[in-house]
């Protein structure tokens, strides 16, 4: 009867994800490849023509090619966010976990207030324009590391946890200073939860629409979701192009998490049984 009830629970979940996932996602591809004469009935037909290449290209070609420039700002953010996250909360995770006191309790206090306490999108503004970061990618790289780093902390003190501190003592023995103990010895142990922390905030990042939106306006600067929102208002009756176009932004973060679930998952599993 357990067996039957486990099996029958299973089967209700795969249908639900299949309504709720892959029929929507269905869709869309079908109405990306098709023409705009087809495309604008909106049905599950199967295409009567394939123009797929064309479709591409004159998305890609819109508005003098701001999706290439997109994706390479896009990438920008991407990369710098993520690797000053990973460095930065990793450390502070490692001081965190190892030094507990007042001090540790405050940091602590103020890693849970980065999510729980919503972001302020003015005062935000108004810090940037004083550090003359408004509008640059800098100044954009540096918010999308504060909104990330709690998180990011919380996974790595809870990897770190499960290190025993022999280690450390064994190291600053054999003559390792703080960065050295921290970048030689426990850093290289930290990799399945850095890949964890790689793969989430890199696809947080590159879907981000609503920062980019604030702190970095202007076409020269668009990042791939902002170009969407722009497409959507130029091309709102051509469905074959704006579909084309969400399943080009769509393709790098559905890859990542097809091909690196188990590692994010595992990563997870692995902070969360050690700490």
């Amino acid at each position: 009867m357990r067996t039957f009830r486990r099996v029958t629970a299973e089967v209700v979940a795969l249908v639900v994800a299949g309504v709720v996932f892959l029929i929507p996602f269905s869709f869309m591809l079908l109405t990306a490849v098709k023409d705009s004469v087809q495309a604008a009935e909106l049905d599950f037909s199967w295409p009567t023509s394939w123009p797929i290449v064309a479709n591409i290209a004159e998305v890609v070609s819109a508005r003098d090619y701001v999706l290439l420039r997109a994706y390479l700002n896009t990438t920008v953010l991407t990369v710098g966010s993520v690797a000053i996250t990973v460095v930065f909360a990793a450390m502070a995770a490692f001081v965190l976990q190892r030094r507990a006191g007042r001090i540790g309790a405050l940091a602590n206090f103020l890693v849970l207030s980065g999510l729980i306490i919503p972001p302020a999108i003015v005062p935000t503004i108004w810090l940037l324009q004083a550090l003359g970061l408004f509008k640059t990618m800098p100044g954009l790289i540096l918010v999308e590391v504060a909104f990330g780093l709690s998180f990011a902390v919380l996974l790595f003190r809870a990897f770190i946890a499960g290190i025993p501190r022999e280690l450390d003592e064994a190291a600053m023995i054999d003559g390792c200073t703080g960065l050295s103990l921290f970048f030689r010895v426990i850093f290289p142990l930290l990799r399945p939860v850095t890949i964890t922390v790689i793969l989430t905030m890199s696809v947080t990042v590159f879907n981000d629409f609503v920062n980019p939106l604030y702190f970095l306006p202007g076409d020269e600067n668009a990042t791939v979701q902002v170009t969407l929102y722009n497409f959507q208002s130029q091309y709102s009756t051509e469905w074959n192009l704006l579909f084309m176009d969400i399943v080009l932004i769509t393709i790098p973060p559905l890859l990542a998490f097809v091909f690196f679930n188990r590692k994010i998952v595992a990563g997870m599993t692995a902070g969360a049984v050690k700490g």
